[in-house]
């Protein structure tokens, strides 16, 4: 039917799209995930057993080179066999407790690292009593992740400074709390005192000050530095849409995001830059250094291979001090350690109150560390609406419900425009018929008429395509926040759907569990047989969706509406289910106005009376 063709095109390249996406980035992620599970589980039980090492592992200061520039600290070889348990490795050196609403971990003394960091409001899965979301970990455990600060000596310089086999001393007592910071010292025994505070507050930010203290009759030099270090490549998603990896925001030079394998290729990349911040982020945790906005810096990102294993940095040194004998130097900087909330990180968006660190601290364009994408300007709105109603009414799938609604009566002009030129098409199809009766072999000449008639009656022909085209950025920014923010982790919905950010974990194929097997798990099809209930209801709508428009007449035509609703079906089946909800939703509502629309414009609602064909003509067929 010729006046359905753009709406045609469209669902084709539609599924065909999904397909691939199917087969070229859901399946073999879905591999991907599924061996490093795995892999994380015969870890976890080998940890169990593995007894502590005798030579402590952890990284070590570069030596100065004279005549040459110092560099940061970096990632030392670890020991062979050196793993232990994560636990074990916390009990084998004196730390101090850190205790805030968000966060339960501990300072080693030993270095002075922060290295021992869990999530206490984030769960591994959406059973409470999973574990806590683990972010650092210490040197000797199976992937070390740590912040380290402190001071890096002028090139020839032999001055004594703490490095990562130090043992502080804490000055007075007490964990690290919200309301109380802690002190560090150490004393060179060379007449320079370190004295190192740490203070946190009550969600993931820290803020470190070091002081050095000259008693000697010679003037030092110093680099102050910080960095971020973490052993091993992390399991990530692998979706383009997300970065994941080492980021940072360094000054004129923007935006740098540079993913595990690209920084293992490049070895090191060097920055100057004032006012930036550097880090590691995963898909919703981060660690970022956020040195002073005025601080000068020589950032780098880096990674090399020690032994088998990659290691990952971030660090920057700032510029020199030279503290004189009696006197002292300083440096402030601030460490980021937690879950990517947008409330928190902040969102830098027209309207929002969702300062956050990005505006508490001055920082630049520190909400980048969400991975918004390049179209940000749909997909923060979205997300801003979608908080709006999930504080309302407190369900996101509910606040998804609502959007849709919001969504719909928003472009409903528009719609309404298209829906009724698809209708005044529709009552020309006569007209349409005719012309290909009194041409049959002149198609040149069909159009020529078919366009005379669309401008007589004052038809857009390409109208009836537009609903479908203003699905996509909503379908796209939908599935982008379902995608990034932390927010829709495991959020709920009703009755099943504990996680709108995954996908449906019901399967029609073992009866909706009813039979106690795993489809999922068949070799080679077991990835097409993740069919939930809310994709098959998506399927259902979508397919009512195709019937209100009369059967086409061509063969190929009807073979493609036919089949489309249950090729949606099989490929959304993977996609998180909020995203399938509201193509359902989506479906219904559409539904709903079509109708509306074509019955004000005096044309018949063939719904029923196509349903009725379609199984009056499979009665027949059999």
């Amino acid at each position: 039917m010729t006046d359905n063709r753009n709406t045609i095109i469209a669902v084709i390249l539609s599924g065909l799209v999904l397909i691939g996406w199917q087969y070229f980035f859901n399946i073999p992620q879905m591999e991907k995930q599924r061996a490093a599970e795995q892999a994380q589980s015969e870890l976890a039980k080998a940890n169990k057993t593995t007894p502590a090492p005798t030579t402590p592992a952890g990284s070590s200061s570069t030596p100065a080179t004279p005549g040459a520039a110092p560099t940061s600290p970096t990632a030392g070889q670890p020991a062979a066999g050196a793993i232990v348990s994560r636990d074990a490795a916390i009990s084998g050196s004196p730390r101090i407790k850190i205790e805030t609403p968000r966060l339960a971990g501990s300072v080693s003394l030993k270095g002075a690292r922060i290295d021992d960091l869990s999530l206490v409001q984030y769960r591994d899965t959406v059973d409470p009593k999973s574990p806590a979301i683990v972010l650092f970990s210490p040197s000797g455990t199976a992937e070390p992740y740590y912040a380290e600060f402190g001071w890096v000596a002028a090139s020839g310089s032999n001055v004594k400074i703490p490095d990562q086999n130090t043992v502080w001393q804490q000055d007075g007592n007490g964990n690290l709390t919200p309301d109380h910071p802690v002190v560090l010292k150490w004393d060179n025994g060379e007449g320079l005192t370190f004295r190192r505070t740490i203070t946190v507050d009550d969600h993931y930010l820290f803020s470190v000050k070091d002081e050095v203290v000259n008693s000697g009759s010679a003037a030092v030099t110093l680099y102050p530095f910080a960095l971020i270090s973490r052993h091993g490549t992390p399991h990530v998603s692998g979706y383009y849409i997300l970065h994941e990896g080492l980021v940072g925001y360094l000054g004129d030079q923007g935006l740098q995001e540079y993913s595990y394998k690209k920084i293992a290729e490049s070895k090191a990349v060097n920055f100057k830059v004032t006012n930036g911040w550097l880090g590691i982020t995963d898909k919703y945790w981060a660690s970022a250094l956020l040195p002073q906005t005025d601080a000068a810096l020589q950032a780098r990102f880096s990674s090399q291979l020690l032994g088998t294993t990659q290691t990952y940095q971030t660090d920057y040194l700032e510029n020199p001090q030279t503290i004189a004998p009696g006197a002292s130097g300083s440096t402030s900087t601030r460490l980021f350690a937690g879950a990517k909330e947008a409330k928190v990180v902040g969102l830098n968006f027209p309207l929002d109150s969702f300062g956050g660190y990005n505006k508490q601290l001055g920082l630049n364009h520190f909400d980048l560390l969400i991975d918004w994408g390049w179209f940000y300007f749909i997909t923060k709105p979205m997300f801003l609406v979608l908080d709006f109603f999930f504080h309302l009414f407190g369900n996101f799938g509910v606040a998804i419900l609502l959007v849709t609604v919001l969504v719909k009566l928003l472009f409903f002009p528009l719609a309404n425009k298209s829906y009724a030129s698809m209708a005044k098409m529709k009552a020309l199809q006569p007209q349409l018929a005719a012309l290909k009766e009194r041409f049959p072999d002149d198609k040149m000449k069909q159009q020529q008429e078919m366009m005379a008639i669309y401008k007589k009656e004052k038809i857009n022909p390409v109208a009836g395509c537009l609903p479908v085209v203003l699905q996509i950025p909503v379908f796209f920014s939908l599935y982008k926040v379902l995608f990034v923010t932390i927010e829709m982790r495991h959020a709920p919905f009703f009755g099943w759907i504990k996680d709108l950010s995954a996908h449906d974990p019901t399967n029609l194929f073992n009866l909706f569990g009813l039979l106690s097997f795993d489809p999922t798990q068949l070799p080679v099809l077991g990835h097409y047989l993740a069919l939930g209930l809310w994709p098959i209801i998506m399927g259902i709508t979508m397919w009512f969706q195709m019937k209100l428009n009369p059967t086409p007449p061509d063969p190929t035509q009807k073979l493609i509406f036919d089949w489309m609703p249950l090729i949606f079906t099989f490929m959304l089946a993977s996609f998180p289910a909020g995203l399938v909800i509201y193509w359902a939703w989506n479906n219904t509502l559409s539904v709903l106005q079509q109708s509306y629309i074509m019955r004000r414009n005096g044309v018949k609602i063939e719904l029923f009376d196509n349903v009725k064909a379609t199984f009056a003509g499979s009665k027949k067929a059999t």
